[in-house]
């Protein structure tokens, strides 16, 4: 059974965080104080993932997660308030694995502690994809449309975006999930990117662009596709 080592000062977002992690099987060690956190030393590797908030009392996440890098590799998943670009790239250069922004879907929270430990992802595998009268071929890039008979190609990073949709089907995805997934993490593009590529799809996909039924925007959030049949 893996051992997942959680630093959070926020009581109750740690003991949520803690709770869900124990219903999918893990064993998890809480620590809601950086310098207790910082005082377990090579001890650290008896664990299969940390979870780090950045923003902790008296020792923060960061020089946390420095210390930890001097004598392990174990992974580490950074929580934090401060999203920005330029705090996740901070972070990852510290050494950190991942970085989360709060606040996050327990769901991707879950997803991402999969990934970090190895545990196998299921995911939907398809080559087609549906949206009202067109049809999505994501093999040949190519899209039809059943009602007008036109045709129209896609790019590389418009398939790899709507194959992301398709697998989160009915889940809301931040922008900067986005990012990580279809862009990864050694570019950087602005979460505009995003905004930009969902506006072409309601012009593409839409009836009524301005009234979306398959891709809604989520106030301060991202981004949800729905398909209703």
């Amino acid at each position: 059974m893996s051992t997942i080592c959680l630093v959070e000062d926020e009581k109750s977002l740690s003991d949520l965080i803690q709770m869900n992690l124990e219903m999918e099987g893990y064993d998890v060690d809480s620590f809601q104080n950086g310098l207790d956190a910082f005082k377990i030393g090579n001890k650290i590797n008896t664990y299969q993932l940390v979870i780090l908030d950045v923003m902790l009392p008296e020792v923060s996440g960061l020089d946390i997660c420095k210390e930890i890098r001097k004598y392990s590799a174990v992974p580490i998943l950074f929580l934090s308030a401060k999203g920005t670009t330029e705090d996740r790239i901070a972070g990852l250069k510290l050494g950190a694995n991942d970085y989360l922004s709060k606040p996050f879907d327990l769901e991707e929270l879950l997803l991402r502690v999969s990934v970090l430990i190895g545990k196998p992802v299921l995911i939907k595998e398809t080559s087609l994809l549906k949206i009202g009268s067109k049809e999505i071929n994501f093999e040949t890039f190519e899209v039809e449309d059943a009602v007008s008979n036109d045709s129209f190609t896609l790019s590389k990073k418009e398939i790899e975006l709507l194959k992301l949709f398709s697998e989160k089907e009915n889940i809301v995805l931040s922008r900067d999930e986005i990012l990580d997934v279809v862009w990864g993490k050694d570019q950087f593009p602005t979460t505009r990117t995003i905004d930009n590529y969902i506006l072409s799809f309601r012009k593409l996909f839409e009836e009524d662009p301005k009234n979306p039924v398959f891709f809604h925007s989520i106030r301060a959030v991202g981004y949800k596709f729905t398909n209703p049949k």
